[in-house]
């Protein structure tokens, strides 16, 4: 594709004229004298071969001669007046060209002017009239000379003529496009063109200034038609324009991103002079800084050999290389890391178990289990850190009491939630190759907590989720295993790491979720539910005075008794822990606050009315034994997240061909023990001295009330088969009895779980005797007398026991 280049002067002719010549400016052909050009044509035409230029009528182009022949036919032309045949030559190699190396079709010329370089070579200035074409040549001495015709040019007529306006004003706006994304041309060239009106001259000029092949040019000017002239130069415009703007684009983009590295360069070489002013390179004060606070750690010497390795990477790349951040970012971890930096561990046992009794009312298993380890660690000296679990209900000091530990201990704490994780690069981090690569989060947290020893919360560890990205739960069997964590490897650092010594203590509200070998590398401590009078207790402790300091009451300003506490607790909260009082005792300090605020009366001693009056009306009333309980009504001991409750099974008899009903949004388990209780029952109709006929005469309907509550578990075969058989006994249940416990199709009680919060809500409902497994007689030998004050427990091993200490004679 040909670039276009259209100026008014293809040169400047003031450069080839002296001080006192006459500057010749391009104007339009002022045409031939009357009879004038019909004498030339009569004439035989002098000839005047170019080199590589075509001349078009109307256009004034500087032309160098070298040649004997020309100099002469130019020196005789211009003595003469004369005119002068500019034909091109098909080959510029040729020095002494014939008729047949030049183009038959011309332009004729006059000499303006013939200039004198300083060089010692000759310019002519000549001027296009009017095209020929020569049919013979005639004399070749003293320079060619041929017969010629004159050519006219075809003007459009009728329809052709509004097109051809078309293509005219095309050709013009074409240039001017040019021009203006040309960074080459003048702006005076634009003006030039925009006032060039003649049609003939303006294609005869963007013909001869256009940059096409010469072949090209020379078939323009052949063209007698000035349409068909125009439609080819308009074509080449066209090119030349897109060309054009492509290469401006191009160039546009380059120069930006030369000028930003050329920018970027200075703004370097400018801070590297300054930089030498105050002392030397970056990178090798870098390099020092990081090599000068390697010398400081304790790591062995294959750690250190590893950071000599990358600190010789570091210093061979350049500054401003995106691998120099990268680089500098795992040196600097691998010096914010611990290695072998512990904190000294407080073995005063009688302090420690003064911190965890002030911080945590109750919990006593877990502090136990703390001051044993302590021991050990005292007498040994060394001790690799078991991993705890503690699991329980919302709400009742869990995480917390990792706190008081590290207190304890004089250990740094780190806490590390787990709830909704679902990426195994969280906990081992991503291979620092990929970008936005970072460390683990245990590693994370281990910098974060300056020591390789801290007592390291893993909280909520059965929430974690699984995903496309791996395993997390997986992932931490490395983390929690004494065996192997003091090689633990993260994939950011790329090295081993020991976190042996670091005390993990994991937290979570149930262990269905945990995955079973995740569950073999802890050591399982349940932390169950407070009772009344260990919440109001907590309240009074650690609760009230927390409020009281953030919501600005001052101390003594509300007291509030141990009986009125009571109240809170059963009327505004039914949980296992104190998260739910805490929030209710927030709302009432809040409601206090107003009124200080307000600079109302506010009473000292507050009484169970004005409870109510500050927190409204009790949202639960308190689970109780029903004194009125009909044939069929059983209370039975069920286990939730938040703690224990009593629940009702109730079972009526209508007529109707022996089918089943259950109702009281039932799971899987419970619709399956009632299915077997009445089995059982079917089988043992004699033991029971129940008419056997009654079971294909009655339909049975097994109810579990509370609403919309699903319920659960493998812990209500008792109640169910003890609510059916009294049912068709007709034989009531004997007051104040509760019971839990599973059963097989044989008649054999099974043990539960839950059993401290099963008896927790027995005795908040009044309940003085409790039916239980034999083998949950381990269980209640393990709670504290507080909790089973007031009860009597009775222990069994078959459905029959049950139905004989249940039902009334």
């Amino acid at each position: 594709m040909e670039k276009i280049k259209i100026s008014v002067n293809p040169i400047d002719l003031s450069d080839f004229m002296d001080s006192n010549a006459e500057f010749i400016p391009i104007v339009e052909d002022e045409g031939f004298q009357p009879g004038e050009e019909e004498a030339i044509s009569k004439e035989d035409l002098p000839l005047l071969p170019l080199r590589n230029m075509v001349l078009f009528p109307g256009v004034i182009v500087p032309v160098s001669i070298g040649r004997e022949k020309s100099l002469k036919l130019v020196r005789d032309v211009q003595k003469n007046k004369s005119y002068v045949g500019a034909v091109a030559q098909k080959n510029a190699d040729i020095d002494e060209p014939g008729g047949d190396d030049l183009f038959r079709v011309g332009t004729m010329a006059k000499v303006l002017k013939v200039l004198e370089m300083p060089d010692g070579s000759t310019t002519v200035i000549i001027q296009g009239r009017k095209r020929f074409e020569w049919k013979e040549i005639v004399a070749d001495e003293p320079y060619l000379k041929a017969r010629v015709m004159m050519l006219d040019d075809v003007y459009p007529e009728g329809d052709d003529k509004r097109e051809f306006e078309a293509v005219v004003s095309s050709l013009k706006d074409l240039s001017l496009r040019i021009i203006k994304n040309s960074t080459h041309l003048p702006p005076e060239a634009a003006f030039a063109l925009k006032n060039i009106e003649n049609a003939l001259f303006l294609i005869n000029y963007i013909g001869a200034n256009t940059e096409i092949k010469l072949e090209e040019k020379q078939r323009i000017l052949e063209m007698d038609s000035l349409k068909d002239r125009g439609l080819v130069l308009v074509e080449h415009l066209v090119k030349a324009v897109q060309l054009l703007e492509i290469k401006n684009d191009i160039q546009s983009k380059v120069k930006q991103d030369m000028d930003q590295q050329q920018r970027e360069y200075l703004l370097h070489q400018q801070m590297k002079t300054i930089q030498d002013e105050l002392g030397g390179n970056p990178v090798e004060q870098a390099v020092a800084e990081l090599e000068e606070a390697a010398q400081k750690k304790k790591w062995g010497k294959e750690i250190s050999d590893v950071f000599q390795k990358e600190i010789e990477k570091l210093r061979r790349l350049n500054m401003t290389s995106p691998e120099y951040s990268v680089q500098f970012n795992y040196l600097q971890m691998m010096l914010d890391l611990p290695w072998n930096e512990y904190t000294v561990d407080n073995f005063d046992l009688k302090r420690a178990e003064r911190i965890l009794d002030k911080d945590h009312y109750g919990l006593d298993n877990v502090k136990e289990r703390i001051l044993e380890h302590l021991a050990v660690l005292k007498l040994k000296g060394d001790l690799k850190s078991p991993i705890l679990c503690l699991y329980g209900p919302p709400g009742v000091g869990k995480t917390s009491l990792g706190k008081s530990v590290a207190e304890a201990l004089k250990r740094k704490y780190v806490r590390m939630s787990l709830g909704g994780l679902h990426d195994e690069s969280e906990i081992r981090g991503h291979r620092k190759t990929y970008i936005g690569a970072m460390p683990g989060r245990i590693i994370h947290n281990i910098k974060k907590a300056g020591s390789s020893n801290p007592v390291f919360i893993l909280d909520e560890i059965d929430k974690i989720s699984n995903s496309f990205q791996g395993d997390p739960a997986s992932a931490l069997l490395e983390v929690l295993d004494p065996e192997q964590n003091s090689t633990f490897h993260d994939n950011y650092l790329d090295l081993d790491f020991d976190l042996s010594k670091v005390m993990f203590i994991a937290t979570a509200n149930t262990l269905n979720n945990i995955s079973a070998p995740l569950l073999d590398r802890m050591e399982l401590i349940e932390v169950s539910g407070y009772v009344l009078d260990e919440k109001v207790e907590i309240a009074r402790r650690h609760l009230i005075p927390r409020q009281m300091e953030l919501h600005g009451v001052e101390k003594g300003t509300v007291v509030l008794s141990k009986k009125v506490l009571a109240q809170i607790v059963e009327g505004y909260t039914r949980e296992s822990g104190v998260r739910q009082l805490d929030k209710v005792l927030a709302r009432f300090f809040r409601k206090i606050a107003l009124k200080i605020a307000k600079g109302e009366a506010v009473k000292k001693t507050v009484n169970q009315q004005d409870v109510e009056t500050i927190l409204g009306v009790p949202r639960f009333s308190k689970d109780s034994w029903d004194k009125g309980a009909d044939i069929g009504v059983v209370t039975g001991l069920a286990w939730t997240s938040v703690g224990g409750e009593i629940l009702f099974v109730e079972t009526s008899l209508s007529k109707g061909k022996g089918n089943l009903t259950l109702t009281g949004n039932l799971g899987d388990v419970m619709k399956e023990s009632a299915v077997l209780a009445l089995e059982y029952l079917k089988s043992h109709a004699d033991a029971l001295d129940i008419d056997a006929a009654v079971f294909e005469e009655k339909n049975v309907h097994v109810h579990v009330p509370e609403g919309a509550i699903p319920k659960d578990g493998p812990s209500a075969g008792v109640t169910m088969v003890t609510s059916m058989a009294s049912a068709f006994t007709q034989r009531r249940v004997k007051s104040r009895l509760a019971m839990t416990g599973e059963i097989t199709l044989r008649g054999r009680v099974l043990p539960v779980g839950g059993v401290k919060e099963k008896i927790l809500a027995a005795k908040r409902a009044g309940v003085k005797d409790i039916i239980l497994s034999k083998e949950n007689l381990k269980d209640v030998n393990e709670i504290k007398d507080l909790y089973i004050e007031g009860l009597t427990f009775h222990y069994v091993e078959t459905i029959l026991e049950v139905l004989s200490l249940a039902l009334e004679k």
